[in-house]
């Protein structure tokens, strides 16, 4: 998944084609601007405003920032946009640290649970295709991950261990002072487990969702649900509170119900599609996590 996704060249992210919007393979909800950048820009000005004035300008730091569309919505701070692939994240006394469907692309490990033992789920070659091999027991984080994350897995599940998306947390904790993280993405919690008998991954191309992660490496997109009690409790380990966890139709229908998404909507009449689509479709699709430290 990391060599697919990253690779300098060859990798999904890595190559000139666009992968947003009607011409590429999905959407995001910062394609339905401008409505979700001025919700979105609201939601994070009430988050510096519990800091109260006197704390200077603040900073947003976008994970995953793509195509940057949230660059004139976020101008009232300083805009970091950064992508998985940075190597240095930014060191800042005060930020609100925004994540839209940064977590789900980040590379996992697959396990299966078999006689009883988490075994790795590893990737083979069978001429000249990829194909899903059984590997060893896990040990050490990934072992761990599981126990922790993961209970009461069946014999024969399937889950994804992403320890990328503890290691960005670990990131965010050790550069910036406080901090308010916004997290939205497609996920569950560790509850909801059993209804991903075979894990979460999947791959899209051209708006259709397919099961075959392996096929053409590099030219499809590749994601897994994230794991939002492991976010949240990892978080907490490092001095974490959960402020919010909810649905995005919430996070917005909050965030517009001041002045009943006046700003928002405009005279614009197609704004109000945008506004139907994120909360009616997308919305209810994707989960909001906003952790404060």
């Amino acid at each position: 998944m990391e060599v697919s996704l990253y690779h300098p060249e060859l990798g999904y992210y890595r190559r000139a084609r666009d992968p947003f919007g009607k011409s590429g393979d999905y959407y995001t909800a910062e394609q339905l601007q401008p409505v979700f950048g001025l919700l979105m820009r609201r939601i994070v000005r009430k988050l510096f405003a519990v800091w109260g004035s006197g704390t200077g300008r603040g900073a947003v730091i976008e994970l995953g920032a793509g195509r940057e569309e949230m660059t004139p919505y976020f101008a009232d701070w300083e805009y970091i946009p950064i992508d998985a692939a940075t190597v240095e994240w930014p060191r800042r006394e005060r930020a609100v640290v925004f994540a839209n469907e940064f977590f789900d692309a980040l590379p996992v490990d697959l396990v299966e649970k078999h006689g009883g033992e988490v075994r790795a789920v590893l990737v083979a070659c069978d001429g000249d295709r990829f194909v899903w091999r059984l590997g060893d027991v896990v040990e050490g984080a990934t072992r761990e991950f599981v126990q922790r994350f993961t209970p009461g897995l069946e014999d024969g599940q399937r889950i994804e261990v992403n320890l990328a998306a503890l290691r960005a947390i670990d990131a965010v904790t050790e550069r910036i002072g406080q901090a308010h993280l916004i997290a939205i993405d497609y996920g569950y919690t560790a509850r909801e487990l059993i209804r991903f008998p075979q894990g979460t991954l999947m791959s899209y191309r051209n708006h259709q969702a397919l099961e075959d992660v392996l096929e053409q490496p590099g030219e499809r997109d590749i994601t897994a649900h994230v794991n939002f009690t492991a976010l949240e409790q990892y978080a907490a380990e490092r001095g974490w509170k959960k402020a919010a966890y909810e649905s995005l139709a919430q996070t917005l229908l909050r965030a517009g119900e001041e002045d009943q998404f006046a700003e928002a909507l405009g005279e614009e009449p197609g704004r109000r599609r945008q506004l139907n689509t994120l909360l009616f479709s997308i919305g209810e699709m994707f989960r909001t996590l906003v952790l404060t430290k």
